[in-house]
């Protein structure tokens, strides 16, 4: 029987490989790539955003920017003004992120034809 300082452990193991699946999975989300992808190099208000993230819907924007700014990959500044400004900004980190992906991106643009040819190929067999 393992011993309760065993059990701890791999709880432990458990819970961080969740947060790791949790933010893979929210940077890897169908909207928050484009989000990132705009305020890499500025501020970018609300209303730009929802016009740039093609079919986005207004909801599903305020949605993904909190969970984004809750991240931490993001900054939102309320200016105070009528009706208030409001702008979003990527921080140091999602510019680390940026980084990541532009690999990501490349390798996917070097493996493409190899990996259409084996789906094919893997179609064609089964």
């Amino acid at each position: 029987m393992p011993e309760i300082k065993d059990l701890e452990a791999e709880a432990a193991v458990i819970n961080e490989g969740c947060t790791v699946l949790e933010v893979l999975n929210r940077v890897s989300g169908k909207w928050s790539i484009g989000i990132l992808l705009q305020t890499i190099h500025g501020p970018v208000r609300f209303t730009e955003l929802e016009r740039s993230v093609g079919g986005i819907s207004r909801r599903m924007l305020t949605l993904t920017l909190r969970n984004l700014e809750r991240d931490g990959l993001l900054i939102r500044t309320v200016y105070p003004t009528v009706p208030p400004k409001v702008e979003y900004c990527a921080t140091d980190m999602a510019r680390e992120l940026y980084s990541s992906l532009l690999e990501l991106t490349g390798w996917a643009e070097r493996h493409r034809e190899t990996i259409a040819a084996a789906r094919q190929t893997y179609d064609v067999e089964h």
